[in-house]
């Protein structure tokens, strides 16, 4: 009668040495613990579908690359603000870029920790500005948000002259629009 068949094992157990389970399974523990680091990017771009759909998978990407890059929950609240309504702003008023059906949408650390954000679309009929809505209107407030929030926000054309591209930038600092308000930004990714 043949032996049994043992199977390579990669990491086999060793009864030694303090353990401890994970996940089902039991490790070895050293005394030394192996930190892996992973930094996170200080800047990104992505593209975006010109449409609603985008907006919160935007919105997601952006708050989870500054909260792991250490910017301030607050701070990336309310840039993740920002970003919703110049998306917004971009699907409501603007074309796509190009053939495709799709806008840029930009963000990063400024160097005194504030965050700036910016959107490239294929222009629309007219140029990105402040309004002044009645209490009635539907829409016309997202530039005064974004004033709220903002320390400078602006506009500027891009290389081809159809591209426009909306900039902000968050301050740093230990509140914002989230803070004062009392609720957490969130529970915005429900409604996208």
């Amino acid at each position: 009668m043949a032996a049994p068949r043992r199977r390579a094992v990669r990491f086999p157990h060793v009864d030694k040495g303090a353990s401890i389970t994970w996940r089902g399974v039991k490790k070895e523990v050293s005394g030394v613990a192996l930190v892996v680091a992973q930094k996170a990017p200080t800047s990104s771009t992505m593209a975006v579908p010109h449409g609603p759909a985008g907006v919160g998978a935007a919105r997601r990407r952006m708050r989870e690359e500054l909260l792991g890059s250490g910017t301030p929950e607050a701070v990336v609240d309310d840039a993740a603000l920002v970003l919703s309504e110049l998306l917004s702003n971009a699907y409501r008023h603007a074309r796509p870029l190009g053939a495709g059906n799709f806008v840029y949408a930009a963000w990063g650390r400024t160097e005194d920790g504030g965050v700036r954000v910016s959107v490239t679309d294929g222009g629309g009929p007219t140029r990105p500005r402040q309004a002044s809505p009645s209490v009635t209107a539907r829409g016309g407030r997202g530039l005064s948000i974004i004033t709220s929030l903002a320390r400078d926000w602006g506009v500027r054309d891009g290389d081809d002259p159809c591209e426009v591209t909306v900039w902000a930038v968050v301050p740093p600092g230990d509140g914002g629009f989230s803070a004062a308000m009392d609720f957490d930004l969130v529970d915005l990714d429900d409604f996208a």
